[in-house]
């Protein structure tokens, strides 16, 4: 019976300390939302990203070493940066310009800039995606690596080096979470949705990766985009239906 009694407190011990870790970087991130270093832009995307929500199923902690990968504008580099400021680590790759400004700006800090080899990152004739043809990211050990809406603009090629190279570059244990929009299973390409990803072929690609699926959330499921228009139509733009999973590196 004192061992039974002993087993629940150390349960209920272990339980109240998580429940802590994921308050501490939930008030983290809600304080990084709404940072007025985010422009109104930026925040009115809130209610359809959801980025609290959306980098808790995700598995975000605040001492995690953090990839981001082709971040863009940066919308969620201002957000994971502060978060992980204190304890963690953010770095970011491929397509980093626009993040390299602002750091140089100095409108944002907190974030390590890889420098990735991109002399063979060029768009095939006839193709609407770009191709590399290798691929080497700088750095190792890392806890989670995110990329949002950005795999449908690679080749099928391309998707293939760059999943294994984020399966070489995280810990045994480390987390994969990628968002894009959804195609139609097993359609073919067409001028309507080739910004679009049949979310079974990311899952087989990262799967071949050596990639163990995890989980999917259905955060980003938008019953009226119909899959049918292109995602920058104003009848779906900012409302577009997009998959979104989660891997683990074995």
């Amino acid at each position: 019976m004192h061992h039974l009694v002993s087993c629940v407190v150390i349960a209920l011990a272990l339980s109240l300390s998580a429940g802590s870790v994921y308050a501490d970087v939930e008030e983290k991130l809600k304080s990084a939302i709404a940072s007025d270093s985010r422009s109104d832009a930026e925040k009115a995307r809130d209610a359809n990203r959801k980025p609290l929500e959306t980098l808790k199923f995700f598995g975000l902690e605040e001492d995690m070493r953090v990839l981001e990968l082709l971040p863009g504008g940066g919308w969620y580099t201002k957000i994971l940066a502060p978060t992980l400021a204190e304890k963690g680590q953010l770095l970011v790759a491929i397509g980093t310009q626009s993040v390299a400004a602002q750091i140089e700006a100095g409108t944002l800090s907190d974030v390590e800039v890889l420098d990735v080899d991109m002399s063979s990152f060029s768009r095939p004739e006839g193709s609407r995606r770009f191709g590399i043809s290798e691929l080497t990211l700088d750095t190792k050990d890392i806890d989670l690596v995110l990329t949002f809406r950005n795999l449908h603009n690679l080749t099928e090629e391309t998707r293939n080096i760059l999943n294994r190279e984020v399966f070489r570059v995280l810990k045994s244990g480390g987390l994969y979470g990628v968002i894009d929009h959804t195609r139609r299973h097993m359609q073919s390409d067409n001028s309507e949705n080739w910004r679009r990803m049949d979310p079974v072929q990311a899952i087989k690609e990262i799967e071949a990766a050596g990639f163990e699926f995890v989980d999917y959330s259905d955060l980003h499921y938008r019953y009226d985009d119909e899959l049918v228009y292109e995602v920058g139509r104003r009848s779906v733009s900012g409302n577009t239906d997009r998959f979104t999973l989660l891997f683990r590196k074995p």
